[in-house]
């Protein structure tokens, strides 16, 4: 069996519905993994695209029973925690609210689901992995969203510190932290001439990334090619920050 195939693994996707998510679960299905499209709203599109190996579940991994209940009616392999969200604000006039509602999808969700998933795994003697979708603002400070850089600065950390616990018991977890990406959200920088021009010139690859960059990535981190690695955090960004 190629060391990249997913055959015979179920393949959690949260935030399956659109943009890395939606990629994500496409790709670990060409893979031959069956997979789980999980989000807040329904990921009936993704499901259809995937024609026969996938399951659309309207589901909130804001509350921690969620993941729970999940993992213990499935037997899930991978888990791919991708959904998250943003507060475009400035530090000095961000809400408690936004703070709150960021905090809870990127961190606290995606903890409490690597949690569940892992306890799962480890009740069943089995192996899994685990992989974080944060972003290059795990290691900057970006523009107007102090709550979202702070949860992906989370995020780098809880890809690493749990290693220590749970990859002696078969759990790999890993991240891959997205650049510029053409994707819906960046659908206004593309179309600004100016920022877009000096975006792409800071990119050493000198083009944005595609979807299918992240998606095959997180096939990759998914499969046992890359059953070795342990806390890394894949910058995919074009070179971006070896700038």
């Amino acid at each position: 069996m190629s060391p990249f195939s997913l055959a015979g693994k179920t393949a959690l996707v949260t935030g399956a519905y659109t943009g890395f998510g939606q990629g994500i679960a496409i790709a670990m299905a060409e893979a031959c993994a069956h997979v789980l499209c999980a989000g807040r709203r329904s990921c009936v599109d993704t499901v259809k695209v995937i024609n026969g190996q996938a399951q659309d579940m309207i589901l909130d991994f804001a509350d921690r029973m969620v993941a729970k209940d999940l993992c213990a009616a499935q037997t899930i392999d991978i888990s791919i925690n991708n959904v998250g969200i943003i507060r475009r604000d400035d530090a000095a006039t961000s809400t408690v609210g936004d703070w709150h509602d960021v905090i809870s999808i990127n961190l606290r969700a995606l903890f409490f689901t690597s949690q569940s998933f892992a306890q799962s795994v480890s009740e069943r003697q089995a192996t899994g992995k685990i992989v974080n979708i944060t972003s290059f603002l795990s290691f900057r400070g970006g523009i107007r969203g102090p709550s979202y850089t702070a949860s992906k600065h989370a995020v780098a950390g809880l890809t690493k510190a749990p290693c220590d616990e749970w990859a002696a018991t078969g759990i790999n977890v890993s991240a891959i932290a997205p650049g510029y990406i053409k994707t819906s959200n960046t659908e206004d920088l593309l179309a600004d001439p100016v920022r877009n021009t000096a975006i792409v010139e800071r990119i050493p690859a000198g083009r944005w990334g595609e979807t299918i960059d992240i998606a095959q990535s997180a096939v990759f981190l998914a499969a046992t090619a890359s059953d070795y690695i342990y806390g890394a955090v894949l910058n995919l960004d074009g070179g971006w920050l070896a700038r």
